[in-house]
């Protein structure tokens, strides 16, 4: 029950009903807004106050049973959203890193799949580099080879003209 609710039902404002929770140093439990919370012990407390008060009994002579606090619920309430509040962003933090690192395999896979390609026609370069050197070598060697024929085929014609003088 609110302040306002207790005080309806004492008739009373809710400003003497907050005095008179101070005066007898109520521990009340509050809402997430810090607002006092209620229960039935409390009000039949301030109820047993406002009869000391309307027999005539002095507010500072006036003593009543306070109820006794166990804990209070809504504190920890309060705290378990906060865990979950703080589980959520923890959870949060990961996707977003799951999501970065996911974003960075894709690009680097990328790269790598262009720089495969780039080798790809570097080797597919050397190896046509390579064909038309054996092409030049096989080329080059063939040409030796008929200027070495030639060579021999003029020597044996000059010792056979030298010889026989034709």
């Amino acid at each position: 029950m609110n302040t306002g609710a207790v005080s309806k039902l004492l008739g009373v404002s809710s400003s003497t009903v907050q005095r008179w929770v101070k005066h007898l140093g109520l521990e009340m439990e509050r809402n997430e807004f810090g607002h006092f919370l209620y229960s039935q012990e409390d009000v039949e407390t301030l109820k047993e106050f406002k009869e000391q008060i309307q027999k005539g009994i002095p507010i500072q002579h006036i003593r009543v049973r306070k109820p006794t606090r166990r804990g209070s619920v809504k504190f920890q309430q309060k705290q378990s959203s906060l865990i979950d509040k703080v589980n959520k962003l923890e959870r949060s933090i990961e996707n977003k890193a799951d999501s970065v690192v996911t974003y960075q395999l894709l690009q680097h896979r990328r790269e790598i799949e262009e720089l495969q390609g780039k080798i790809e026609q570097l080797t597919n370069q050397v190896d046509e580099l390579q064909l038309s050197l054996r092409h030049s070598l096989a080329n080059v060697n063939e040409q030796r080879e008929h200027e070495h024929e030639a060579s021999k085929k003029q020597k044996k014609k000059t010792v056979f003209h030298t010889l026989f003088g034709f």
